[in-house]
């Protein structure tokens, strides 16, 4: 049963960031609307969810839009949580101003995306400005900080095996961005998902598209062309020609089923699951979108 879901609320955002899996930038398409919101909101109740989270793209990027979901979601005694790359948070006198309305809102969490990727410092960036303000105001603050991926080697002596160490999931930009330089492994090494609860999601993405994703970039339905309710209730996994192979054995499955997209070694479980997705998007777009997650316009 769903517990959560996750508005990409846009997919526009200031910055491109080389770690981005959804390749958001200011050029790309897709916001919701708020009569979207509210319907979206409403079949996410019917399957029982407990808790919205507002993320993008940028969704201060749309601040009035922002601001009338989490009021819908509080008279409906959602959770209200936010991730922001805080690039509003100029001092703190601004960043007062927009976290003022949040405090009468009322959140559950503000999660501010605060390391390199985002910013030169810091310890002195916009993040770091908002997030001291919001514990300032009371509000439940949390920071996201996302190392950049270096090489350690694993064990000890001269048979020490390469490693990627970091926080960063290869998938979306940082495939195109990220992955050059580092270690790769066997395609046959990934044999399990390790990001996502394929079997049973306790939470979904859902775009402005309308589309339903266990993973961004996978659909399993859209809410504008079927309820949520229903898709919850049609899914079968295993049938899903995506998401059946890698139960049975992870993206090594997959590539084995659909070929491999390129050479045989890669750097992560993401990494060639992504790939083998993009190479799969025109034999099942109804799966595999929008185009724009994987960088294609």
């Amino acid at each position: 049963m769903l517990k959560g879901l996750h508005f990409l609320l846009t997919y526009q955002c200031l910055y491109e960031c080389d770690h981005c899996f959804l390749y958001c930038g200011p050029r790309m398409e897709g916001t919701f609307t708020i009569e979207q919101i509210e319907k979206a909101i409403v079949q996410g109740i019917e399957t029982g969810i407990e808790s919205i989270y507002i993320e993008g793209g940028e969704p201060f990027l749309y601040y009035p839009l922002m601001l009338e979901t989490l009021r819908v979601a509080k008279k409906l005694n959602l959770e209200r949580c936010i991730v922001t790359n805080c690039y509003w948070a100029n001092s703190e006198r601004d960043a007062e101003l927009w976290l003022e309305p949040l405090v009468e809102i009322g959140i559950d969490d503000l999660s501010v995306s605060n390391d390199e990727f985002h910013s030169d410092d810091p310890e002195h960036s916009p993040a770091a400005i908002a997030y001291k303000v919001a514990k300032k105001l009371g509000l439940p603050a949390g920071s996201i900080c996302l190392s950049k991926p270096v090489v350690v080697i694993k064990g000890k002596g001269r048979k020490g095996e390469p490693v990627v160490s970091g926080d960063v999931v290869f998938k979306g930009r940082a495939v195109d961005k990220l992955t050059e330089g580092l270690p790769r492994r066997k395609f046959d090494c990934f044999t399990e998902c390790t990001q996502e609860d394929l079997q049973n999601p306790s939470r979904v993405h859902l775009d402005p598209f309308g589309e339903v994703m266990v993973c961004q970039g996978l659909s399993i339905g859209n809410i504008w062309k079927k309820p949520l309710a229903r898709i919850m209730a049609d899914y079968a996994p295993h049938k899903h020609p995506i998401i059946g192979p890698l139960l049975k054995g992870g993206p090594a499955e997959l590539a084995r089923v659909y070929g491999l997209p390129e050479g045989d070694s890669y750097v992560s479980e993401c990494h060639l699951c992504y790939l083998i997705r993009k190479k799969l998007i025109d034999q099942f777009p109804e799966y595999l979108c929008p185009k724009q997650v994987y960088g294609i316009s």
